[in-house]
């Protein structure tokens, strides 16, 4: 199984998830970086993502929409903060309108990844923290912990279908 914990903390107002996959650290790091690799994974199968922009340097934006079942879009944007390849990514990131413009729904929220080299196998760890309480509570009657399950789940077989291409 690919996701090994989450851990949701009042206190600190944080959502964690921990993964480990069976690559290393620098091919984990490029389903982060390479916008194709991240939309096949980034949102639970039943809502596919599509970035339109990723612009992946520090205080650079994407912008992706993922797509419903019922063709609804929801639209969201990236804010890139931190980029330290291969080993930790911090972003803000948050609900958009149509052209990927921030939308101010639900505030804003701030995400660490950390990827950690177990001797050939990769441990990731993606931190998200809220502005408050009331935040994190709705985000998580929206789904999220279960649709980042999902998501995570969705990157061993991108992981694989490389290995073998």
């Amino acid at each position: 199984m690919t996701v090994i914990s989450s851990v949701k903390n009042l206190e600190a107002l944080s959502l964690t998830f921990v993964t480990e996959f069976d690559a290393g650290v620098e091919r984990v790091w490029q389903v982060w970086a390479d916008p194709r690799q991240l939309e096949r994974w980034w949102g639970p199968p039943t809502w596919p993502a599509t970035f339109v922009q990723h612009d992946f340097v520090p205080g650079g934006k994407a912008t992706y929409y993922m797509t419903g079942p019922d063709g609804d879009k929801g639209h969201g944007w990236w804010m890139f903060t931190t980029i330290e390849a291969p080993h930790r990514l911090e972003f803000d990131y948050g609900f958009a309108d149509e052209a990927g413009n921030p939308t101010g729904d639900h505030g804003a929220a701030h995400g660490i990844v950390t990827l950690e080299d177990l001797g050939g196998r990769t441990r990731m760890a993606v931190l998200t923290t809220f502005e408050n309480e009331d935040q994190l509570e709705q985000m998580l009657a929206m789904g999220m912990e279960e649709g980042m399950r999902e998501a995570l789940g969705q990157v061993d077989a991108i992981l694989a279908e490389h290995a073998n291409a």
